[in-house]
């Protein structure tokens, strides 16, 4: 390059660079004092975060969820959304138990018809609908039957969903009647999942008598697998309901391999028709376990409640005696005879 090029090569730079001073100076002058430069690359993820839309499900389990990522998990079908049908009841439960009111706010009902979620909808509960091409939910599904096993199938395959989001749930049937907040109760000492029991016999740990219809899981990768194994079993599983296949994988050796702590809960607590509670202050739900008919759980659920809402009208936590009141059903014998204890088999 020429001299004389190179003098008006500096002078070019110089007009381009000189304005540009000037800029930053006036930037850092009018830079927020104490903000740092890290808010702004925040601010930038945020937008970025904002921009990319959550899929309809975590947005639903988003909007339920406790500040601890857990919430509670229900699936609903047409049959139970009838006129003074399971859903009535159940709600009615958490209406007039204690402290379980509040627990409707982080209760998303899964849907698997459009019926039950436009009842949903109109009750202006949680709602999510799950949508399975071909299958057809809307009936009352009786138990072990192929409609049965498929839903309950289908159910597996979204609590992993769930879990593998990273959500830690309760799951419950319908059929259970919730009379206290069940949160005081599940132990937090390093428990994968925790289940209720038909049957229990004093031992946390060990319990083949499990029901999958109550029970809590952290969402860890060892449920994750879990879940996944356990849907994985459906092809291979004929005559068997996922609560059997499920007590297969332990027998077999699948939660010690997965290194899985599992609780198993007492039915003092968390009770069911198999084995009742016998103390009214201390239960927490029941199951209408060990009876098949939606018609006839709904007697004997009904019972349970309306005797539960005699004895807390009284004060439960004041109550002189333990023992439920005269309770007589169907599947359920009278509570205030029925000896609560089963052979073991």
């Amino acid at each position: 390059m020429s001299f004389s090029g190179a003098i008006a090569y500096r002078a070019t730079a110089s007009i381009v660079v000189a304005p540009l001073l000037v800029l930053v100076v006036i930037y850092a002058c009018l830079w927020p004092l104490g903000v740092p430069t890290a808010f702004f690359r925040l601010q930038h993820g945020a937008n970025t975060t904002e921009i990319t839309p959550k899929d309809e499900l975590e947005a639903a389990l988003e909007g339920v969820a406790m500040e601890n990522r857990t919430l509670i998990i229900a699936i609903l079908n047409k049959a139970y959304v009838e006129q003074n049908a399971m859903l009535d009841l159940f709600l009615q439960s958490l209406g007039e138990g204690e402290d379980t009111e509040s627990l409707i706010d982080h209760l998303l009902f899964v849907t698997v018809d459009q019926r039950a979620f436009n009842r949903c909808r109109t009750l202006e509960l949680h709602c999510y609908n799950l949508v399975t091409e071909g299958v057809d939910f809307s009936k009352e599904v009786f138990y072990m039957s192929d409609a049965f096993n498929n839903m309950m199938w289908r159910r597996t395959l979204f609590l992993g969903d769930v879990l593998r989001r990273g959500y830690n749930f309760i799951f419950t049937d319908m059929d259970v009647m919730w009379l206290r907040n069940p949160f005081s109760q599940l132990s937090r000492d390093g428990e994968d999942l925790q289940m209720s029991s038909d049957f229990y016999y004093g031992k946390p740990f060990n319990n083949s008598n499990f029901n999958t219809g109550f029970y809590f899981v952290t969402a860890n990768k060892k449920t994750v697998a879990l879940f996944d194994e356990w849907y994985a079993w459906r092809n291979n599983s004929k005559g068997m309901k996922e609560q059997d296949v499920l007590q297969k994988m332990k027998k077999e050796g699948a939660f010690t391999r997965l290194g899985l702590k599992v609780r198993y809960l007492e039915t003092t607590y968390f009770s069911g028709f198999c084995q009742m509670s016998r103390d009214l202050r201390k239960v927490i739900t029941v199951h209408a376990n060990c009876c098949v008919s939606m018609k006839v759980k709904l007697i004997d659920l009904r019972s349970v409640l309306e005797a539960w809402k005699v004895s807390n009208s009284n004060g439960t936590s004041n109550a002189t005696t333990t023992a439920w009141p005269p309770v007589k059903g169907i599947c359920l014998h009278d509570t205030a005879t029925k000896q609560h204890t089963a052979t073991k088999h």
